[in-house]
Parts: C-alpha cells; sequence; structure tokens
C-alpha cells in the first residue's frame, strides 16, 4: 500500500497517512441498495437491509450474500438492529422514497417496526406506526434501551415512536425542536446513562432525549453541524460515531467529557477511503464497519441498478487537538 509522509516543522515526521480505500466485504445482491447493517457477534454475520427492495439479508465475512426474508408489503426496509435476546433482528419497513414496489397506497404512509428470527427468517413481530400521528412518513432508524424498549425515528413526521416488549407503540416525543424540512430525525443510539442520542439530517444538529423525561429533548453542542448525518453508532460511553453522506461520504468520531452535553471533533476517514454514500455503522469485534448505500445511483432514472455492494471497515484517524 501507497502511503504519503507528511511532515511537520521542529516536530518531525507524523506517523504515515495511507492513501488507499480501507478493506472492503464486497457482496453480490442485485438492485437492493442495503441501507441499515448489524453485526451479529454469534453467527458472525452482517443483517442488511433493503432500500429498493425492501428485503432482510445477510452477509458473511466472506461476502457471501443470502436473503433472510421477503415480503411482498416490505416496500423498502432501513435500519436494522439486533434484540437484546440475540434471537431477532428488528427493522424500519416503510416506502419513503426508493422501494421498486412503490404504491399510491403505500408511498409515504408506510410505517412499520418488523421482528424476524434470525435462525428461521420467520417474521415475529409486525408493529404499525403509521397511525399514530398525521402525514407523511418515513421509519428510519431504531434502538433499543435497557428494558427492550425500542425507539424508532420517522424522518419525515420528525418524531421518535416507542414500542415495548409487549408491542405496544405510541410517540415518545414529538419535540417542535425537531421539525424540519425534508429528511429530518434519522440516527438514533441508546446512552446506558438513560437517555437516547438522535441527529437530524437537515439540520446536522444532534438531540439528547432524557429516558425518563421525553420532553427534556436538548442541543449536543458541536464543533460544527453535519448536513446530512444518517447513522449513529455509540461505541463506549463518550465516544460516538456519525456517518455523513450527500456528498461529504465521511465518517467522524464525537467525544464527549460531559455526559453529551457538548462534544468535540476527535477523529474522521480520509477522503482516500472513497465512501459511497455511507449510510449506518456496525461494531464487529474491535473494528466499526459501514454500510455502503449507493443512493446517488438511485437519483438518476438513467443508470442501471448496481449488483455489488461493499460493507466498508471505517479507519478513524485522531484529529489533532
Amino acid at each position: 500500500m501507497k502511503k504519503i509522509l507528511i511532515c511537520v516543522l521542529f516536530t518531525g515526521c507524523t506517523a504515515a497517512i495511507p492513501d488507499q480505500p480501507t478493506a472492503r466485504i464486497e457482496f453480490n445482491a442485485p438492485e437492493t441498495y442495503p441501507e441499515g447493517i448489524a453485526y451479529d457477534s454469534i453467527s458472525d454475520v452482517y443483517f442488511v437491509s433493503s432500500a429498493r427492495l425492501g428485503n432482510i439479508g445477510k452477509v458473511t465475512t466472506a461476502g457471501i450474500y443470502s436473503t433472510v426474508i421477503t415480503d411482498p408489503t416490505f416496500k423498502s426496509s432501513y435500519g436494522v438492529k439486533i434484540h437484546p435476546d440475540g434471537k431477532r433482528v428488528f427493522a424500519c419497513v416503510g416506502d419513503a422514497n426508493y422501494s421498486k414496489f412503490s404504491t399510491p397506497e403505500t408511498k409515504k404512509k408506510m410505517a412499520r417496526l418488523v421482528g424476524i428470527d434470525m435462525a428461521t427468517g420467520k417474521k415475529t413481530d409486525d408493529i404499525n406506526l403509521a397511525h399514530l400521528v398525521p402525514g407523511n412518513h418515513f421509519p428510519n432508524d431504531l434502538t433499543f434501551d435497557g428494558q427492550q424498549n425500542a425507539y424508532i425515528t420517522d424522518s419525515f413526521a420528525n418524531v421518535i415512536y416507542k414500542v415495548t416488549p409487549g408491542g405496544k407503540a405510541s410517540v415518545f416525543t414529538d419535540s417542535s425542536m425537531f421539525k424540519t424540512e425534508g429528511v429530518g430525525l434519522n440516527g438514533i443510539v441508546y446512552h446506558p446513562s438513560g437517555y437516547l442520542l438522535t441527529i437530524s439530517g437537515a439540520t446536522g444538529t444532534i438531540y439528547k432525549i432524557d429516558l425518563n423525561t421525553p420532553k427534556n429533548v436538548t442541543k449536543v453542542m458541536t464543533d460544527q453541524f453535519f448536513m446530512n448525518g444518517d447513522g449513529l453508532l455509540l461505541t463506549s460511553n463518550n465516544k460516538l460515531v456519525v456517518v455523513q453522506n450527500g456528498g461529504s461520504d465521511k465518517i467522524y468520531e464525537l467525544t464527549s467529557m460531559d455526559n453529551w452535553s457538548s462534544a468535540k471533533l476527535s477523529a474522521s476517514t480520509l477522503g482516500a477511503d472513497r465512501f459511497t454514500y455511507p449510510s449506518t455503522a456496525t461494531k464487529a469485534k474491535d473494528k466499526v464497519w459501514i454500510m455502503n448505500a449507493k443512493f446517488s445511483e438511485l437519483t438518476d432514472s438513467t443508470n442501471v441498478p448496481s449488483k455489488k455492494f461493499a460493507i466498508q471497515h471505517a479507519r478513524l484517524m485522531p484529529l489533532p487537538k
């Protein structure tokens, strides 16, 4: 691998900075356009969604893709997460934008949280969320808290739903701070100290929501806004990975020393890594891996749909303090 050496006056040379992309797990899954990703350490596979076809699949570390479930009512699937019980994978299912099977009855109207048995591929849960608030819907990402409650972002309604372990759905919070045009609330994570962190792609703002008092929503003060911010991944109590697409196509790490009242940019990927519309992140063993969704292809109707996609290692380079 070629490397570029950057020398700093009076202090010698810094570590070599690679100028080649990072490792990729390439897989053949024609026309799927996977958006969500979740690594299962037990089976050592990555579960992935499909914005184009709606199905849920899995990818081995050797790059072998297979479909877990295909359901004609799944127009698009986005965020996926492994349930705390380790037996099910949950997915956000809707019809926001890129579905090949979109209908007037479902377009921007569908919002479902679907659970699938990872061993059998059978649907175990199917919770309707669209009736909870009026207007357009885009169920985008989800997370689970310590009591196995699920929290789901709706990027068009700009609310966060809550689904209990028993399947009861409600609006968890609909703060006026979330309201915006376009794709708003997106990635979401649970912090073990008792709150959620979520990002708005339209404003680039990260929000903190107290689980006990959902109306208590505050902005996390950051060095910059993360416009087109997508997936979030909490890698430790004080480190958060932010996936940014829409042209930037970079991955950032934020560090907080005050319980996420504020955060500083501490690391980022390089332009040389060449992510292709990165969407979401997952942690496999000690590394962060990113789903390259390639959505920029879907905005051009003349493009021939891709057959191959890639899960890519995020090499986070520390930034000067």
